[in-house]
């Protein structure tokens, strides 16, 4: 037990006292800017463990300070590697008691998407800021209650969409913003590996656990055409269907998709665990603009029609946006990627779900 005056308790007392913020909620307590941000990993699978804990040893706002699992054999492995205390240590039954512990100021929820709200709610309302994994939920009204507990808490809440905080993504973002090549006149974009999962029990073969290609791969294109045109799409149509249907016999293999956005202007898109495919081709009315591969891990690189190379950047992706999103709440500002972006998506990837079903009827937004 700390001597100190918990978070929440302070805040109660404080009342009136804290100033509201100007990104239109309560301002929490805010770090100094010399304070690095402490981040709890919320669930300690592959992505975890391969990529943000390592990214976390290179930011220069935050760091790894704690960690909530149901894998109680994994806790001694991360303790002894990242140095974790055992206070600083919880299982999903115990998350609700991380409002008592200022060591964490952040949890980074990467569960599968079946839980995200669940354990999204869970942290903002125990007060502390919410960095949730993409997908950011199973359809709208869960989207919308994380957005409502973050609001209703006080605390920030960022979708980890990478790859905004990517340079060559940045680049595109502002050519399409810009109308560096003219206006954007068609997008042609794809996401996916081939993948064969083993286990039956593989969240990305359960449909109530957020799997299946569309959700896991699937939101890429869908963020991908909405940052290269900074539109949202007006009507959607897509077909789902698998090749393997041993292994995929209750979710997608393969998606394909249409989204239309305003003054006709399309985005074909496709996504799959049975086949790679990895580039976003942007097309304009005085030029074109791409990127190839456009959401690995690293390697992101491009060219335009004007002979431009875009190099792909040496930089830790997950290290960039999580100094990115700590810097934020530091400074509290909005973040890059807001939570009303994540349930943009899901908005989309209901509507494709909906016109399969419908024989790829198009889907009104």
């Amino acid at each position: 037990m700390k001597s100190s005056i918990s978070r929440r308790k302070f805040l109660k007392q404080a009342g009136s006292a804290l100033a509201v913020a100007s990104i239109g909620f309560p301002a929490i307590i805010l770090p100094r800017r010399n304070r690095k941000i402490g981040v709890a990993l919320v669930g300690l699978g592959g992505y975890s463990r391969g990529r943000l804990a390592p990214g976390l040893q290179l930011t220069e706002h935050c760091e790894l300070r704690g960690i909530v699992t149901g894998s109680p054999e994994k806790i001694p492995v991360w303790q002894e590697e990242y140095g974790i205390p055992d206070r600083n240590v919880y299982s999903y039954e115990t998350l609700p008691e991380i409002a008592n512990n200022d060591d964490i100021d952040v949890i980074y929820i990467v569960t599968p998407p079946g839980v995200h709200a669940r354990d999204a709610i869970i942290g903002a309302d125990a007060g502390k800021h919410v960095w949730c994994e993409k997908p950011m939920a199973m359809n709208v009204e869960e989207c919308q209650a994380i957005i409502d507990a973050a609001n209703r808490n006080g605390v920030q809440l960022t979708i980890g969409h990478r790859m905004q905080h990517e340079p060559n993504t940045q680049t595109i973002i502002k050519y399409g913003r810009e109308q560096t090549y003219g206006a954007v006149t068609g997008i042609s974009c794809g996401a996916g590996f081939r993948g064969s999962f083993s286990d039956p029990q593989n969240w990305r073969l359960r449909p109530e656990l957020g799997g299946g290609a569309l959700y896991d791969m699937g939101v890429y294109p869908i963020n991908a055409s909405r940052y290269s045109t900074s539109l949202e799409p007006v009507a959607v149509r897509g077909r789902q269907w698998a090749e393997r249907e041993e292994m995929f016999s209750d979710v997608d293999e393969f998606t394909e998709f249409e989204m239309r956005f305003p003054d006709d202007l399309m985005a074909n898109c496709e996504t799959s665990f049975g086949k790679s495919m990895n580039y976003l081709d942007i097309d304009a009315a005085e030029g074109w603009y791409r990127l190839r591969p456009f959401q690995s891990y690293s390697g992101v690189q491009g060219e335009t029609s004007s002979g431009t190379q875009l190099p792909p950047d040496p930089g830790h992706q997950q290290a960039r946006q999580m100094d990115n999103d700590a810097l934020a709440i530091i400074e509290n500002k909005p973040p890059i990627v807001p939570g009303e972006d994540g349930l943009a998506d899901i908005r989309v990837v209901e509507a494709i779900m909906e016109s399969s079903r419908r024989d790829g009827e198009w889907i009104q937004l």
